[in-house]
């Protein structure tokens, strides 16, 4: 299992807000009361730094590791389209993004435990894979049994607005009920971050 067990305050500090690290309402202030000296502000961002801080933010906020983010910028060069965008579909259709923007997780490390404890049905069968690629018209529910529903821990599944690109509903017993519409679009990532950025930065490695 893929699992950052650093210390989550300085990423943070030095990564600001990361919706699928923190969670969806939830933003850090740790960056704002830094003293800057004369010397950190008259000290120039070289071009590799900004690529570097971007690919580290999409990396924490999905929750990969170095070698899982290369291997899907290698994956979104081989495809159709822009490398940026179709890198942002691949990671926003793996299983525990989804399951967190369904609001069946308050982050994706949380979604990634459901997923790995063999909480989550897909199509009615058992996955407990996070990076599986989910499919449109993929329905997503919690598996029948007592143990699953305590480990959901979310009261109100799909309380903040819902991507264009998942739907999530209660069946007839309440339990809730995601459905994959269509692949993820730009408009669907939450994440403040240039993509062509990674890209770059991954242009010699891929």
């Amino acid at each position: 299992m893929s699992r950052y067990r650093g210390p989550r305050s300085r990423v943070i500090r030095r990564l600001k807000n990361l919706p699928g690290f923190l969670g969806k309402n939830k933003t850090s202030n740790l960056g704002e009361f830094r003293v800057v000296t004369d010397q950190s502000a008259s000290r120039k961002i070289s071009q590799f730094c900004v690529r570097l801080e971007a690919k580290q933010r999409l990396r924490f906020n999905y929750g990969l590791t170095e070698r899982q983010l290369l291997k899907y910028v290698r994956i979104a060069r081989r495809a159709r389209g822009s490398t940026g965008q179709v890198l942002l579909q691949l990671l926003e259709m793996r299983l525990d993004n989804v399951i967190f923007h369904l609001g069946m997780a308050s982050t994706i490390p949380a979604a990634r435990q459901l997923v790995n404890h063999r909480h989550i049905l897909v199509n009615n069968r058992i996955v407990d894979i996070p990076s599986y690629r989910c499919k449109p018209k993929d329905l997503i529910t919690i598996r029948n049994r007592p143990t699953s529903y305590n480990a959901l821990r979310v009261k109100s599944p799909g309380g903040d607005k819902t991507p264009d690109h998942l739907t999530i509903s209660l069946s007839e017993d309440n339990k809730p009920v995601g459905l994959v519409n269509c692949i993820a679009n730009r408009e669907s990532v939450n994440l403040n971050i240039n993509e062509l950025l990674v890209v770059e930065y991954y242009s010699r490695k891929a």
